[in-house]
């Protein structure tokens, strides 16, 4: 067994995290690009026109310079899938995703956004660190990391509610549906949405964060949940909210829904709204 363990040294973990920050935050990736030219063309109003047109011109500026594509360059949120046969040599897991993002944000230059308390001290730790990590074992010798820096324009725009067994699947549609027109231009729009059904109360609303990090080009497997996350993309972009809210056609790039088991007692819906970038990066080690 021992000559099965495959060691990955903590250094080239830091050194992964940080390309995957610097990346992630000025690069969108190929499904945001065709959904935004798709939408570009699509659009009937003139003015949502102009707006989507910007954003795909600051998109292209910022990925040519290495630049932030936003200001805000989020709070690092990172995915680890580590298999049963890998060993992190030289530190822990965390501590070496904790350098990679303050190496990140400090060498690129990228907005520090954390404060290490946050009621009474909200004095800032100056590196974005720590970040929010979330660990998986999975089985293999492989280790893959997701970086996802998360913006809180639209992160403050979230929303979770207990629903009981007895709720139907229209009472979902309309409780994502109404989050996203209660959160209106706030977000950025056009919006990706993520909907985590099921779990627990801290559980669902991790549901939602990992369908951001899925791609856009994609429907659910299952048709059921397919079908909702069409039907509630179809009744964001029938509010009108519009792109950075001035009205049009594309208040939403895509709807994605992750689903886990639940209590019996208990049917738990989490919205987390992210702006049409959808920043995420991922590499297998």
């Amino acid at each position: 067994m021992a000559d099965q363990i495959r060691r990955i040294n903590a250094e080239d973990v830091s050194n992964a995290v940080r390309d995957l920050f610097l990346k992630a935050n000025s690069v969108i990736g190929e499904d945001v690009k065709e959904r935004l030219a798709c939408a570009i063309k699509a659009e009937r109003n003139e003015l949502a026109r102009g707006v989507l047109t910007a954003i795909q011109e600051n998109d292209a500026i910022a990925c040519e310079k290495g630049l932030p594509i936003c200001q805000d360059t989020g709070m690092a949120v990172v995915f680890a899938e580590i298999g049963s046969l890998v060993h992190i040599e030289g530190d822990t897991l965390e501590n070496a995703v904790n350098r990679g993002v303050s190496d990140a944000y400090l060498d690129g230059k990228l907005r520090c956004s954390v404060v290490r308390d946050p009621l009474f001290y909200r004095e800032n730790t100056g590196d974005n660190t720590p970040a929010i990590l979330h660990i998986r074992t999975v089985s293999g010798d492989r280790l893959k990391l997701t970086a996802a820096p998360k913006g809180f324009g639209s992160e403050n725009m979230s929303a979770l509610k207990m629903f009981t067994p007895s709720a139907k699947p229209a009472d979902i549609v309309d409780f994502v549906v109404g989050s996203v027109a209660k959160a209106g231009s706030n977000p950025c729009p056009p919006v990706t949405v993520g909907v985590g059904i099921g779990s627990d109360f801290e559980g669902c609303a991790l549901l939602a964060k990992k369908a951001l990090t899925r791609s856009l080009a994609d429907s659910h497997p299952d048709p059921n949940y397919a079908k909702m996350e069409k039907s509630i993309l179809d009744g964001i972009n029938a509010l009108g909210i519009g792109p950075q809210g001035f009205g049009g056609d594309t208040s939403a790039f895509a709807v994605k829904i992750e689903v886990g088991p639940t209590h019996i007692a208990g049917l738990p819906v989490a919205v987390n709204v992210n702006c049409h970038v959808v920043r995420h990066a991922e590499i297998v080690l």
